[in-house]
């Protein structure tokens, strides 16, 4: 199954245009090193939250959007392969110096894989981020597989969980203080793929009504009050 890093970022909308240019520009540099699959996608519906937010995970200002992206790898040591590359070649050094967006205030980590449904790859994505205790893991997983499924009658593409690995803390921001992770627990970077936004916005109206959807927050292995999910156009996806 699939490694991956996952990405957040906010960006000014007036860099929107050098965003998507810088990251054509360094797609090939990230296939070269190993990087199997490499997307970007653009806030499209991103909802305010009252705990957490992609805007607040990365201080967004009013004049900025959201970026939610990832690369894959087919294993964690091609990851770490790769991330030194990343540090010793030159290339990078110069897209670092030129970067349309504060940096500061992206946060990424490594996520191992927990569950990978379909294979498909679709031009609007929705994004989760959410905090998950290991000891309900398991929990969670048999969760994510029956969503996936009902995904995936509804027209879903491709649906990913990943577990986080190795997520490191930052100075203003990252993926722990994202989702106000308490002691002990981890974070889980996920995904789901489609063909449209349609297609996407009328499988969630269904699934909404399904009352499995909908169990006792007790009964959830997560706090879902600190989740935060939003849909994103796809602006670049490139594959080796």
């Amino acid at each position: 199954m699939t490694y991956v890093d996952g990405f957040i970022a906010a960006v000014p909308r007036a860099n929107k245009e050098a965003y998507i240019q810088h990251a054509a520009d360094a797609a090939p540099v990230f296939l070269e090193f190993g990087v199997t699959r490499h997307v970007e996608a653009w806030a499209s519906d991103v909802p305010d939250g009252k705990v957490t937010d992609f805007r607040k995970a990365v201080q967004a200002t009013g004049d900025e959007d959201v970026v939610f992206a990832w690369f894959e790898y087919p294993d964690r040591e091609t990851r770490n392969a790769v991330a030194e590359k990343m540090m010793s070649d030159p290339r990078m050094e110069a897209m670092s110096a030129n970067m349309p967006f504060d940096g500061k205030r992206m946060i990424f980590g490594g996520f191992g894989p927990l569950l990978e449904e379909g294979s498909g790859t679709g031009p609007y994505v929705d994004g989760l981020v959410l905090p998950v205790s290991p000891a309900k893991k398991e929990a969670y997983l048999q969760l994510a597989q029956k969503a996936a499924g009902d995904f995936a009658k509804h027209g879903a593409l491709r649906v990913m969980e990943a577990w986080g690995d190795d997520i490191p803390d930052g100075k203003q921001t990252d993926f722990r203080r994202a989702v106000q992770a308490k002691e002990g627990e981890n974070v889980v970077f996920s995904w789901i793929e489609w063909p449209d936004k349609a297609t996407r916005d009328a499988a969630w109206a269904v699934m909404m009504e399904d009352p499995d959807m909908k169990p006792d927050q007790g009964d959830m292995p997560f706090d879902g009050t600190r989740m935060f999910w939003g849909g994103f156009d796809v602006i670049l996806d490139r594959q080796a």
